[in-house]
This record gives C-alpha cells, sequence and structure tokens, in this order.
C-alpha cells in the first residue's frame, strides 16, 4: 500500500474553512483567501501545488463535498462541476448511502457509510501502491489524526487570520506527528510533518 497524505491550508489562527459555509461562500466567508498560493503564485509553489494531486484516490468529509447546510439536493455532484479537480475515485464519508457518481476526467465520487477506516480500507484498494490523501474537512482531517492513520501531512499556512469557522491546529498536528520541514513563500509558509513512530 501506498503512503497516507494530508495537504491542508490554514489561516495563522488556525482555520481551513470559514464560518457560515453557503451556496455563495463554499468554503465560508472569508476563506477564498486561504488559498491565493496556490492560484496567484503557481510557479513560487509549484512543488507543493503538485504533490496535493499525485494521490491515486481521495478521501473526503460529507461537508467538504456539500452541499452546505440547510440545502438537500438530491442530484448535487459536490462543488466542482463536471470535471472535479481530482481526477481518481473519492472516498465520501456519510451518513446516509448514495449511488456512485461518475464525473468528466476520471473522478467518481463513492459514498462511505462505515467510517474511516473502511472508507481507506476501500481507497487503499483502489489505489493500490499510490498514495491516499485526505483531502478534508477539519473534522475529518483530525479523525485520521486522532487515529494515526497519517503517514505524511503538509500544512500550507496562510497569512490571514479568519477568527473562527473550522479549526484543525498545530497542536491537533503535533500530538501525533512530528516536524521534517518549513519552506516559506510570498503567500504561505509550508510545514511538512511525518507520522510519529
Amino acid at each position: 500500500m501506498g503512503p497516507v497524505t494530508c495537504d491542508v491550508t490554514v489561516s495563522s489562527d488556525g482555520f481551513c474553512a470559514g464560518p457560515h459555509q453557503s451556496m455563495q461562500f463554499p468554503l465560508g466567508e472569508g476563506a477564498e483567501e486561504l488559498h491565493r498560493w496556490q492560484f496567484e503564485r503557481t510557479e513560487e509553489n509549484a512543488e507543493e501545488i503538485a504533490a496535493i494531486t499525485e494521490a491515486a484516490a481521495f478521501i473526503m468529509g460529507s461537508h467538504m463535498f456539500g452541499p452546505p447546510p440547510g440545502h438537500h439536493a438530491t442530484d448535487w455532484t459536490g462543488w466542482w462541476g463536471d470535471n472535479p479537480p481530482y481526477h481518481a475515485p473519492v472516498f465520501v464519508l456519510s451518513t446516509h448511502p448514495r449511488p456512485l457518481i461518475r464525473l468528466d476526467g476520471g473522478t467518481s465520487f463513492q459514498f462511505v457509510t462505515e467510517g474511516i477506516h473502511e472508507a481507506l480500507s476501500e481507497a487503499q484498494e483502489a489505489a493500490g501502491e499510490q498514495p491516499v490523501a485526505i483531502a478534508g474537512g477539519a473534522n475529518t482531517i483530525v479523525q485520521f489524526l486522532n487515529a494515526g492513520l497519517i503517514d505524511e501531512l503538509r500544512l500550507h499556512i496562510a497569512p490571514i487570520k479568519l477568527g473562527r469557522g473550522e479549526a484543525i491546529t498545530v497542536e491537533n498536528i503535533e500530538t501525533h506527528m512530528d516536524r521534517y520541514s518549513r519552506r516559506e513563500t510570498t503567500l504561505a509558509t509550508h510545514v511538512h510533518y511525518r507520522r510519529r513512530r
């Protein structure tokens, strides 16, 4: 099996999503600013951007897949349109079974109701020897951290403060992982961790 990785961008005060997720604000209010480093400084952050999509399967929570609270669209296929950026199987943690969704570019969404261990087993079977990535959100990442299931976590810290929202803190990470590198760029500080053995 390949490694289990995770990339997450947080604000300087530890939030990876803002409050009040909605159709207008998929990441919550104010959180679009978190990801400027990926879109405005692509050359400067090329190595980190490439690592995000190297996985052969992904796992995400139901809030990351959507729709936002209060919306119950049965035809919802995610935030990313007909050709999501994953180009691989995505396993969505869910409390409700749903049929498999296949979209353009090789992305599929499969809904797993049996929890994180079953999702990881299915993702690893799909990925073979390639990496499986824990895509988010905060609650899903913390569950995998607490279970000791993430081998490598790449934390991208944006120089903004959100004040509230969904948090994942350095303390969450460093309880389970050891820091092994740090690199600063214009719009982010990249800190890499490996699972403590």
